[in-house]
């Protein structure tokens, strides 16, 4: 296997082929595969947050299925579902889309809440139950998830409990003219960029990357850190719903794969602090007065973040 950093290097560049000017969006992605989570691409239409997770799964050698969620799919559209084989008279499981490593499900947040709940057990044990029977996902596994903002028409706003199983959230964003000249110019040709990525990294490889970074260092201190951020977010008067303990968890794993990517076997406060808005504020709920006063929740984080003493002894 390549060095850690030079194998992360070699996904950003291929993926960096399709996506232009957004590194740090890469970058997080990245890390929320390194951690066994999953990911919530947050943005208008057009921006790319499709190519993105296209991108990245064409990136690694494994299975990849997409999901188009639309107002009619239905649960077993995604998780499978059995029926009666006339010949043997036996039951059989029929493998519904999850049924992949890498699982790209696309527009999120314009299916029913039915069929939304359906990935709960998919994205949190990593199984699919079907009558009774459980079934085991290939690893490594990641949904990559695209949806519009939630004031969008036909859309469904994923539940808290949705939400908090992501891993992290991303947003792409606009990008700036002289990004938005290379992009016309690498999609003009007669060749698209997705048609030039090929896998640059195995199935194998991602999972021996993921049991590294549960080997980078976290001192009490650290987790210290971590635990009186996510309790100031239970007592801060704006939020009406603060981070879970999953989401404590979550931002450890992220710290650890900072580390790891920064060639480090131990957590500094820093990379607490780089991970701490994509990988919590997805999951905070405002109380209705802070909306309305035009509060956002990276704006109430950033506030903790200020607050909230940094440990010195490590």
């Amino acid at each position: 296997m390549q060095q850690p950093r030079n194998m992360i290097r070699a996904l950003q560049d291929n993926i960096g082929r399709a996506i232009v000017g957004k590194e740090e969006a890469i970058e997080f992605a990245l890390i929320a595969l390194l951690c066994k989570g999953h990911v919530l691409i947050e943005d208008v239409p057009g921006v790319g947050k499709t190519t993105l997770a296209s991108a990245l799964a064409k990136s690694l050698d494994c299975s990849f299925r997409r999901i188009q969620f639309t107002p009619d799919l239905m649960p077993s559209d995604v998780t499978g579902f059995t029926l009666v084989n006339f010949k043997t008279g036996q039951m059989e499981y029929k493998e519904g889309s999850v049924m992949s490593q890498v699982v790209l499900a696309d527009e999120i947040n314009r299916t029913s809440p039915k069929t939304q709940s359906a990935l709960l057990e998919v994205m949190e044990e990593h199984q699919v139950t079907v009558d009774g029977i459980t079934h085991p996902l290939p690893q490594p596994f990641i949904v990559l998830a695209t949806q519009n903002p939630g004031e969008f028409v036909g859309t469904y706003p994923l539940p808290e409990a949705q939400m908090d199983r992501f891993f992290l959230r991303i947003s792409i964003g606009y990008p700036t003219v002289e990004q938005e000249m290379d992009v016309l110019e690498r999609y003009s040709g007669t060749v698209r960029p997705m048609e030039t990525i090929e896998p640059v990294c195995a199935a194998q490889d991602i999972i021996a990357l993921q049991e590294m970074v549960t080997q980078v260092y976290c001192s009490p201190e650290v987790r210290a850190y971590v635990a009186t951020l996510a309790a100031a977010t239970r007592q801060d008067p704006a939020l009406q719903l603060g981070a879970s303990t999953r989401a404590a968890i979550a931002l450890i794993h992220g710290a650890q794969a900072c580390a790891l990517l920064d060639g480090r076997d131990f957590i500094l406060p820093e990379d607490v602090q780089h991970m701490l808005l994509p990988v919590f504020a997805h999951r905070l709920v405002l109380h209705p007065e802070a909306r309305m006063k035009g509060v956002s929740a990276e704006q109430v984080l950033l506030a903790i973040l200020k607050n909230v003493a940094v440990p010195v002894k490590l």
